[in-house]
């Protein structure tokens, strides 16, 4: 459940009448967790599907999995409703409810479930008279919804913008939840949709939303594909001048969910998602079924090395440095003067490619300035050892594969002159 020091937190943001979500002191990294969507989708026949379909049940089953098999203990916390858990229509008071077959006990209770595993309960709404899927949408009851919600002990919303009317009925909207998430007194993180649906029409404007949201989606929904990992690191590295400069503590650019474990993607592309929504600075939000995921998807997704990149306080967003016709570099500038670096091969045939990182390009030549260890994480670990500001490393890289380097500064050792090493005289 939430702190007390965050539910504290709401209040006075409450009484204080502000409604910058950005304020309500949470998602100070980006948030990590499970959400339904890309792999179970809009399944509501429990009869013909019992085991996959929208239902308490469901939700049950992976809280028990993530607290018994190690997601919560590496940060996955989240437990996630998206659309199609809704009955069709709203009870006689005008209040969203679950539907009675598929969630029996209700909401709160599948909440108090949910929070007696040590995890947080997400759910899903939308800013319009409809949901993407056709059910009850929140327009023109927002602050009815969000005491529902809050009511529910819920710990996070996930607000879509299908069925928005206008832009600037859209735009009020997102505002309204916002304010009325604050109101209840309740910490819930607000998840927003609004760039995805604005960007057609018109500019985005960022500082506004970051006002106003903990982390929103850009583009459409994630696919099971390589080529719909391709598509967001092209729009993300297109788009990364705007990007960078909006994410940070209590604000997340969102690329959508993670599918590792699922059926779309070979090994060397798992590893890439995971490379880059760590270098992203990205939620970490998983839609696969945890029941039966391989051990070596849930090692990939356990890592703790790579899950600390992403979760790394400084809060910067990485970014793509260099581009030729076979790789791109990206870094991710860390606390302590560390850097991420992903290096991904984008060739889809051939094997695997060799690559020469010249460490004077990272950090702007200072991440190996006098010296540095350089750490490679994925797709498998191991020490590089210790380089310089000049230094060439050689890296092979497959085919649509990643490696990803952390990069520590070392200031107790720097270069004399020759490649010999010496220790600083201040530090002796």
């Amino acid at each position: 459940m939430a702190g007390a020091a965050e539910v504290a937190a709401a209040a006075l943001l409450a009484v204080l009448g502000l409604t910058a979500a950005l304020d309500n002191g949470l998602a100070r990294t980006p948030p990590m967790g499970w959400l339904h969507w890309e792999r179970f989708l809009c399944q509501t026949d429990c009869e013909r599907e019992p085991r996959d379909c929208i239902s308490e049940q469901l939700f049950m089953q992976m809280a028990d999995r993530m607290a018994s098999e190690g997601w919560k203990d590496v940060g996955y916390r989240f437990l996630c409703i998206d659309d199609c858990w809704m009955a069709p229509t709203r009870d006689k008071q005008g209040r969203l409810q679950p539907d009675p077959k598929r969630f029996p006990s209700g909401i709160k209770k599948l909440a108090d479930y949910v929070h007696s595993k040590g995890l947080k309960l997400g759910i899903y709404a939308d800013i319009g008279n409809r949901t993407c899927a056709g059910f009850p949408g929140s327009y023109g009851h927002y602050e009815q919804d969000a005491e529902t919600f809050a009511s529910w002990e819920v710990d996070l919303l996930k607000f879509d913008g299908c069925d928005f009317g206008t832009l600037e009925e859209m735009a009020e909207g997102y505002k309204k939840m916002s304010s009325a998430l604050n109101k209840t007194g309740r910490s819930i993180v607000y998840s927003c949709e609004w760039p995805l649906y604005q960007r057609p029409f018109q500019k985005v404007n960022y500082t506004e939303i970051k006002q106003y949201c903990n982390y929103w989606r850009n583009y459409a929904d994630i696919s099971d594909a390589w080529s719909s990992i391709k598509y967001i690191l092209d729009w993300t590295s297109s788009n990364q001048d705007v990007l960078i400069d909006i994410a940070g503590p209590g604000g997340w650019n969102d690329p959508d969910m993670l599918v590792i474990g699922n059926f779309g993607l070979s090994w060397d592309q798992q590893i890439t998602q995971m490379a880059f929504w760590a270098i992203m600075a990205a939620p970490l939000m998983m839609s696969n079924d945890l029941r039966q995921i391989s051990s070596k998807a849930k090692g990939l997704l356990q890592n703790k090395e790579v899950i600390a990149i992403n979760q790394d306080p400084l809060g910067k967003q990485g970014y793509r440095i260099t581009k030729d016709n076979t790789f791109e570099l990206w870094e991710r500038p860390l606390s302590e003067g560390a850097f991420a670096v992903a290096v991904l091969n984008r060739k889809e045939m051939g094997g695997p490619q060799a690559y020469v990182l010249a460490t004077m390009i990272i950090g702007d030549g200072l991440a190996c300035n006098p010296s540095c260890l350089i750490q490679q994480i994925l797709p498998t670990r191991r020490d590089l050892g210790l380089h310089n500001w000049v230094s060439f490393l050689k890296l092979v890289v497959n085919p649509t594969g990643t490696v990803l380097l952390k990069i520590v500064v070392n200031k107790n050792l720097l270069f004399i002159g020759n490649g010999r090493l010496g220790y600083s005289k201040d530090l002796l």
